[in-house]
């Protein structure tokens, strides 16, 4: 079981500064694991030597969820569990300190539903933590296009009885794309709902619409390759 595999925005205006995250993208994109641990790595070191700074605890997250979406999509559960645990822990921390930053929040929800990939059990433990944080996020953040995403995410995996379901998160990827047209993402995984709900036309469309925005990600050429009529 697979959930919250997707991308974060290309910067962050934090205190310090603009956080600038392109080189995780492009990582993330070709999937390349070295360089995602690697960077991974030095926001560990960073973060461990300034455990009350928010911004360093939420790169250590960030870095650390990307990690764990690459893994997921190599289908490699212990690495993605590892990952993402450590950035649930940073996360947290990062919350703490600033729990009205919808950003924060969000990245929490996003690493929790990491930590469900590690088992179908997981689901019960931190599938609530998983949409709590990110309707949080919502909530302080109303036009976030990746907010909307991360739900429609967790919808997507979440069974009904848990509050999820295909019909919630093809809404949520729509509304993610209508508040950010280029959210390539938010494309891909609205193709990824459509195929399962058998709209495999429309999944179709939906891939390549991604691709047209983000030519650069080898999931989303994955996901079309495999698709009914591609």
């Amino acid at each position: 079981m697979r959930l919250f595999l997707f991308s974060l925005p290309l910067a962050l205006v934090a205190a310090s500064g603009v956080f600038d995250d392109s080189d995780l993208l492009k990582a993330r994109d070709h999937q390349d694991r070295a360089a995602l641990e690697k960077m991974a790595a030095d926001s560990r070191a960073t973060a461990d030597k300034q455990p009350n700074d928010a911004t360093a605890q939420y790169r250590l997250a960030l870095a650390e969820s990307y990690s764990a979406e690459v893994a997921i999509e190599l289908h490699d559960k212990a690495a993605a569990k590892n990952a993402a645990q450590t950035g649930m822990d940073a996360a947290t921390k990062a919350v703490g300190m600033k729990p009205d930053s919808a950003e924060y929040q969000r990245i929490l929800g996003t690493l929790c539903g990491q930590m469900v990939s590690s088992s179908s059990l997981a689901g019960l433990k931190y599938g609530k933590c998983a949409l709590d944080s990110v309707d949080k996020a919502i909530e302080l953040d109303p036009k976030s296009s990746m907010a909307y995403l991360s739900h429609g995410v967790g919808n997507y995996y979440l069974p009904q009885a848990f509050g999820g379901g295909i019909d919630l998160a093809i809404k949520d990827f729509r509304k993610a794309i209508d508040l950010n047209p280029k959210n390539a993402d938010a494309w891909l995984w609205l193709g990824v709902a459509l195929r399962r709900s058998n709209q495999t036309a429309e999944a179709q469309k939906a891939f390549e619409k991604s691709l047209e925005i983000n030519p650069n990600r080898v999931w989303a050429k994955q996901q079309l390759e495999k698709t009914p009529g591609s």
